[in-house]
């Protein structure tokens, strides 16, 4: 039976990334698990990517959306009571996000990844399907896909 110790959960901040977190973090309290929230900043996608803007600005975006994702992480954590009883760690990265959370995952010897299926919008959807695909592939530990 898997006892769980390390539980990723890479979010989007969508509803349906809460369903992850929510079932991640009844998890963790109930095997006394750590949580590591992740958000991962696609390259590909980001407006600073595009070679055009100095790179001073091109730094400051990136810093004001981190700055961002931080406050989203505390903003999604108070959502749940039960998140004050558990350790939760949060971490952004850059790049492809399955390739990321794959990282992420062998990194922290996380022994759970509970993802959601879905994302928050019609290209977010296709995105996190593709990303819950590569994850499934590719992943060393269990993976709890949810709806």
């Amino acid at each position: 039976m898997l006892v769980p110790t390390k539980i990723l959960v890479p979010t989007d901040f969508s509803e349906y990334s809460n369903g992850a977190l929510e079932q991640a973090l009844d998890i963790a309290k109930r095997y006394k698990a750590k949580v590591f929230l992740l958000h991962v900043l696609h390259e590909g996608i980001h407006p600073a990517s595009s070679g055009i803007l100095p790179d001073e600005l091109v730094q400051k975006m990136k810093d004001v959306t981190v700055a961002w994702v931080k406050t989203s992480f505390q903003n999604q954590l108070n959502l749940f009571p039960q998140s004050k009883e558990v350790e939760v760690a949060t971490n952004v990265r850059h790049g492809v996000p399955h390739d990321e959370i794959l990282k992420e995952a062998k990194e922290k010897r996380i022994d759970l990844i509970v993802l959601a299926s879905l994302g928050k919008s019609r290209v977010t959807k296709y995105l996190i399907g593709c990303v819950a695909r590569n994850i499934l592939k590719g992943s060393k530990c269990p993976v709890l896909l949810t709806k």
